[in-house]
């Protein structure tokens, strides 16, 4: 059983979210918060295993929650669920650490398949919503990839020059055979480095890889 925390000021969301949850019987609302400071206050107390926030609240935001949920209890996951399309917040928010960015009209298929995901440690994001994020940070541009220090005997989750040239090339959308012909690799290669990408930053699939870099700011401008 999921168990899921909501934090948003508004009551008809809370109860929408509540009878859309109850539909599906891998998932519990084990609490609801109406601010920020309620939301870090319940999160301690019912350690659920995702918690659904809002941004804009009264009082502390769902930003600053976030942080202080995140600082006491790194391993919670956290889906912001808004009402604002703005890219500077789905990058802010991604980058303070949560696994999901939704907005409220989305489907209810996608809010089940990204809760289930963020419980399973995943980060799941809407291609749509990936590719304006990586706009923003100025990734999607078909720039050479920035080279990163070689990563310490046993580092976890450093990425060599080349992968990080395969998982810009992944961000930007291109595809196995693309990636290949540009970088005069096999697709073989590609595949291979994919692989150690997922590895690295404990991923399984090219959307959780590119979200993943951009929380660690392996992706950011």
């Amino acid at each position: 059983m999921i168990r899921v925390l909501i934090a948003d000021d508004h009551l008809v969301v809370r109860e929408g979210l509540q009878l859309i949850l109850s539909m599906e019987d891998d998932m519990a609302v084990v609490g609801e918060a109406v601010d920020g400071e309620t939301a870090v206050r319940l999160a301690g107390e019912l350690q659920p295993d995702v918690v659904l926030m809002d941004l804009r609240m009264p009082g502390m935001g769902g930003m600053e929650a976030i942080g202080r949920i995140l600082a006491e209890w790194p391993d919670m996951a956290i889906v912001i669920l808004t009402t604002y399309n703005e890219d500077d917040l789905m990058l802010r928010g991604l980058q303070a650490g949560a696994r999901g960015f939704l907005l409220k009209d989305t489907g209810r298929q996608t809010l089940f398949n990204t809760i289930r995901a963020a419980a399973r440690g995943e980060t799941l994001m809407q291609p749509e919503i990936l590719l304006r994020v990586l706009a923003h940070t100025g990734e999607g541009q078909r720039t050479p990839a920035k080279p990163m220090p070689a990563p310490s005997p046993g580092e976890e989750g450093g990425l060599t020059e080349r992968e990080m040239e395969v998982l810009t090339a992944v961000a930007r959308g291109d595809r196995n055979k693309e990636i290949a012909l540009s970088l005069g690799v096999t697709e073989r290669t590609v595949k291979a480095h994919l692989t150690n990408v997922y590895n690295k930053l404990g991923v399984d699939s090219r959307a959780g890889a590119v979200s993943a870099a951009i929380q660690r700011g392996l992706l950011a401008g």
